[in-house]
């Protein structure tokens, strides 16, 4: 694989020839339009994990405390839970400068003003508590990665808010789920569809300790 492809998604400024294309993506009564460029994440259409998330979340019940997506791309699953929750503020978060600048466009296009869009390397630049946290977690970044946004969730969460993660089995949902497990006391397989799972689970502070003995245990 060519450097410029192996940097992909998870680099902070993508030097891939720009290559944008226009999505039109629907999900019940939304229709929401996405430009994607070389350089982010599933260019060429709204990945199909994402897809799974997107049409799971929107029955999600949590507390009214915003919401979080951490490693948003050009932006479509935080947009999409700032159309389905339009009293919510949404930030939407990722280290991929191409994608913000996208994400940001994206919001504009589509008449989207209640999200807030802007660079964190995973938890890094957030300093506030969500109800709901979101992730399509940028596998080929790496388990530590993966680990840190999936077990990292717990510090950024209000009591009985909710984590849901997107994953392939064979990219590591067995691993993913047992780390969630072992970090918040509960995990829920919500959905399963053609190998993508969605796993949630719920913040319970009384029961969230074992976070600071396994936050990097995905194996």
């Amino acid at each position: 694989m060519s450097a410029e492809k192996n940097q992909m998604y998870f680099a902070t400024d993508p030097m891939t020839a720009h290559d944008e294309h226009v999505i039109d993506y629907h999900v019940d009564n939304v229709d929401l339009k996405f430009t994607t460029d070389a350089g982010v994440f599933s260019k060429m259409r709204v990945d199909y994990g994402s897809g799974v998330l997107i049409k799971a979340m929107k029955d999600a019940t949590f507390p009214q405390e915003n919401i979080l997506d951490v490693g948003t791309g050009y932006g479509p699953i935080g947009l999409f839970a700032a159309k389905f929750w339009p009293d919510q503020t949404v930030d939407m978060v990722d280290v991929n400068e191409r994608g913000l600048k996208l994400a940001k466009q994206n919001a504009q296009v589509n008449h989207i003003s209640n999200v807030n869009i802007y660079s964190s390397d995973c938890y890094a630049q957030v300093d506030k508590k969500y109800g709901l946290i979101l992730t399509n977690p940028p596998i080929r970044a790496g388990k530590k990665v993966v680990s840190e946004i999936i077990a990292g969730a717990s510090d950024h969460l209000v009591d009985q808010g909710m984590l849901l993660v997107v994953i392939q089995k064979k990219q590591g949902e067995p691993s993913a789920r047992k780390l969630m497990t072992a970090t918040y006391g509960n995990c829920e397989i919500l959905t399963r569809d053609k190998g993508y799972y969605i796993l949630k689970s719920v913040k319970r502070d009384n029961k969230c300790c074992l976070a600071l003995i396994k936050r990097n245990t995905w194996n």
